[in-house]
C-alpha cells in the first residue's frame, strides 16, 4: 500500500512548484532512490527536464524524459506522462492532474501543490480518491 505525503507550497507560482519538485526529486536520487516524475503532458515533461539541468548550481541528476522505451540504465530519474515502468514504482513525484494509474503498486507518492485555487482543487480530487483506499497521507505545509 502506498504511502501518500502532500506538500503544499505557499506560492501560486506554478515556477517555484517546479522549482520544490526539482529539489525533492535531488533529494531522492542523493539518497539513492530513482523516481519517476508523472506530468500531464510531454511539454511539462520537457519544463521539468529542462529545470533539472539548471535550478542548482552543480548539481548533476541523471534523468531522462520516459516515452514508453526503458532506459539502458536503471539508475535514472525518469520523467514522463506515462504509466509509471515497474522499476520506478519506488517513489513517484506526482506533478500530474490525475491519481497514477495502478497506485496501490506504488510504495511512495509525493504530490506537490502550489496554493492556487485549480491546483488545490485537484489536489482535494486526488486526496479524496487515496481516502477511498484507506491510504495514511500525510500533509506538510512548506
Amino acid at each position: 500500500m502506498a504511502e501518500i505525503s502532500f506538500y503544499i507550497l505557499p506560492s501560486e507560482l506554478t515556477q517555484e512548484r517546479d522549482e520544490f519538485a526539482c529539489k525533492l526529486i535531488e533529494k531522492a536520487y542523493r539518497s539513492g532512490c530513482f523516481c519517476y516524475v508523472l506530468t500531464d503532458n510531454a511539454a511539462q515533461s520537457q519544463k521539468i527536464d529542462d529545470l533539472l539541468w539548471t535550478f542548482r548550481a552543480g548539481s548533476f541528476i541523471p534523468h531522462q524524459i520516459y516515452t514508453g522505451e526503458l532506459p539502458a540504465l536503471e539508475k535514472v530519474i525518469l520523467i514522463g506522462s506515462l504509466d509509471v515502468p515497474e522499476l520506478w514504482q519506488k517513489t513517484v513525484i506526482n506533478l500530474s492532474s490525475y491519481c497514477p494509474k495502478q497506485f496501490d503498486n506504488i510504495e511512495r507518492i509525493l504530490e506537490i501543490l502550489d496554493n492556487s485555487e485549480a491546483t488545490k482543487e485537484l489536489g482535494r480530487n486526488r486526496y479524496r480518491q487515496y481516502q477511498q483506499y484507506d491510504i495514511t497521507i500525510t500533509t506538510h505545509k512548506i
